[in-house]
């Protein structure tokens, strides 16, 4: 759950600098340093998602060693 919530908070931050540098009323400066916040925030989800990849892959890691692809979505 924390990956959940960190992920979450982290893409909500992404996005809150997306929409501030797409409203072009910032400075340069003020552009700068959202624009760093959201490479940090983007890092952060890439590396959560990386986490959760991995994680599934474990899950799914056959006895023999071999992984069983299965295809994942939202219709249940």
């Amino acid at each position: 759950m924390a990956v959940k919530k960190g992920f979450e908070a982290s893409l909500k931050k992404l996005e809150d600098a997306v929409c501030k540098l797409e409203s072009g009323e910032l400075s340069l400066d003020q552009s700068l340093k959202v624009f760093s916040v959201g490479v940090a925030q983007a890092e952060i989800c890439r590396e959560s998602l990386q986490d959760v990849e991995l994680r599934v892959e474990k899950l799914l890691k056959q006895v023999d060693g071999s992984l069983k692809t299965e295809i994942f979505s939202d219709e249940q």
